[in-house]
């Protein structure tokens, strides 16, 4: 029984739990539309064997096609809206009704969950938004997708049926100016403290920024997730930040 957070840039995580290996808004390759990856990519090996992808929503640096379909042949698990899309990309769409549990390899369970993400609706694609919960004997994982703050993530524990011991929380975007819908470094620290995560691993920072963007202003790229840590030390004294380099893990228990 174990747990491993691999992070591999923006949204983008192998939650490897007890024996499951799932992976979260797959974007493995240097361009999402218009943007551009900072660095290389992420090596095959590190998702090699994945047993489900986890959808949040359709935005194109989260939902891009030849990313997940890389992934290979494995449940896509997403709202029902997302799992048709996901269909008609040749991919195996698996929508997930409210409260619906899905078994992955035997011990895991994967659930969706709230996200309040209604800013830049698409016109072409479904406009669902959600963030998902796994739980294993471990441990249990919340990835947030994108979101800003609501009441009803008090509530993610209850959903889960367990207290939450990882949060995957969103800290910031692809550029320097954040939009509405996201969670900036203080409210992502804000997020943690409401759903009493016990870590908290800072994703969706740090990766992609529009073509000529990344260097206005100097040094934006980095600054997000060591804001995020020292904002939980104020806000979620009771959460334990760890803040990650792509490609980089993290053995939680």
């Amino acid at each position: 029984m174990s747990l491993r957070i691999t992070w591999l840039g923006h949204a983008t995580t192998v939650i490897d739990l007890d024996g499951a290996r799932l992976v979260t808004d797959p974007l493995v390759h240097q361009h999402a539309g218009v943007l551009r990856r900072r660095g290389g990519g992420p090596r095959s090996d590190a998702w090699f064997g994945v047993d489900a992808v986890l959808l949040s929503h359709l935005h194109y640096d989260h939902a891009e096609p030849r990313s997940l379909r890389r992934m290979g042949p494995v449940p896509v698990l997403t709202a029902p809206a997302n799992a048709h899309w996901a269909r008609k990309h040749a991919l195996q769409g698996m929508g997930l009704g409210a409260a619906q549990w899905y078994r992955v390899a035997d011990r895991v369970d994967v659930r969706l969950v709230p996200a309040v993400h209604t800013h830049r609706p698409m016109p072409h694609r479904p406009n669902a938004a959600t963030g998902h919960v796994v739980r294993g004997p471990s441990a249990t994982v919340w990835f947030a997708g994108d979101t800003e703050l609501f009441p009803q993530m008090a509530e993610l524990s209850v959903m889960a049926g367990a207290p939450i011991d990882v949060a995957l929380v969103p800290v910031h975007g692809w550029g320097p100016r954040l939009s509405g819908g996201h969670l900036g470094p203080v409210d992502a620290a804000r997020a943690c403290a409401m759903v009493g995560a016990r870590y908290a691993v800072p994703i969706h920072w740090g990766t992609l920024h529009a073509p000529a963007g990344r260097h206005l202003p100097p040094g934006w790229m980095d600054e997000a997730g060591p804001a995020f840590a020292a904002a939980v030390r104020r806000e979620a004294p009771g959460c334990e930040p760890v803040v990650l380099a792509p490609g980089e893990s993290w053995d939680a228990f």
